[in-house]
């Protein structure tokens, strides 16, 4: 598949929301293809190089959150020419559904992931089960998964009840528990908070010989928000595809948490709740003299003075 040099920079966001999803249809029809998947779910296929990006991603997030009200996904055309298929989800959906199941299969038998040299799959949250299940359409590929549930299935974790209502969906059919369904994967990327309880221990459900878990502590449970705002998504996008991320690439890469105010602001009310005086001291003064930070720069002279030491 030859790459493509077409420029691609769409702009929606001054449509509504009928509009919106009009303009999705019909730049999937003019660059590859759009395909509804029932009532919750459509698929958008984007065609340009020989890496494929199978991205699932929250219709509202894309409204809502991006200021083109385009898919993350089409950042990865417009930066590095890349082809994306992006499944659409209206709401909490972890993209268990027969039409989606069966839109895999029919890509799976009609050998759509065989006509790409990489292939990368990538979701948050309950995006990020799907991006997982349904990554073992493609054998081989490489997998991002940001916070991601391994399953509602509730004889496997019963333990977390912020899903409660969403428990009568089916896990346990086809595409089912999500740790399984990365074994044929050449790598698999878990992100999470592990101060984030539930997160975590979802998280460790997904150790396997495959896959890299990486710690992103003091962020919580938005994870694909602070990544962008942080914007290294795309970098860990391209690390992965490339075959490099490894522990010394994401520590590099993290190391944008020292501007990211949200980061910093979760740090330091950690170490106000511990008491931590000295440490709270190291870090605004660390912060003020680096950055504008009128919130640190108040609390460093709020604490105490230092105690004299012979």
């Amino acid at each position: 598949m030859d790459e493509q040099n077409e420029p691609f920079d769409p702009d929606l966001s001054q449509l509504g929301q009928a509009d919106w999803l009009q303009a999705l249809r019909r730049i999937g029809q003019d660059n590859g293809f759009a395909e509804p998947l029932g009532k919750d779910h459509a698929a958008l296929f984007v065609e340009r190089g020989d890496t494929l990006l199978v991205s699932f991603e929250r219709m509202r997030d894309v409204f809502t959150e991006t200021p083109a009200r385009t898919p993350l996904s089409f950042e990865m055309v417009r930066r590095n020419g890349w082809s994306v298929l992006t499944v659409l989800c209206r709401g909490d959906t972890w993209g268990r559904d027969p039409r989606v199941y069966g839109f895999f299969d029919q890509l799976l038998d009609d050998g759509f992931f065989d006509e790409f040299d990489t292939v990368l799959f990538y979701g948050a949250g309950s995006c990020g089960y799907a991006a997982a299940a349904y990554s073992v359409a493609a054998p081989g590929a490489r997998v991002l998964m940001l916070a991601p549930q391994a399953t509602l299935d509730p004889r496997v974790t019963e333990w977390d009840d912020r899903f409660a209502a969403e428990r009568r969906r089916d896990f346990t059919s086809r595409y089912g528990f999500a740790p399984d369904m990365i074994d044929a994967a050449q790598h698999a990327v878990v992100l999470y908070d592990p101060r984030h309880r539930l997160d975590a221990m979802h998280s460790a459900l997904f150790e396997r010989r495959n896959v890299s878990r990486f710690r992103l502590p003091f962020f919580g449970g938005a994870l694909q928000a602070d990544l962008l705002e942080m914007d290294i998504l795309p970098d860990l996008l391209d690390a992965l595809a490339e075959d490099r991320l490894d522990t010394a690439r994401f520590a590099e890469l993290f190391r944008a948490r020292r501007t990211h105010r949200g980061y910093l602001r979760n740090l330091l009310q950690h170490l106000e709740a511990e008491n931590r005086i000295e440490l709270m001291r190291m870090l605004c003064e660390n912060v003020t003299a680096r950055m504008h930070a009128p919130r640190f720069r108040k609390r460093l002279a709020a604490l105490p003075e230092r105690e004299d030491q012979d």
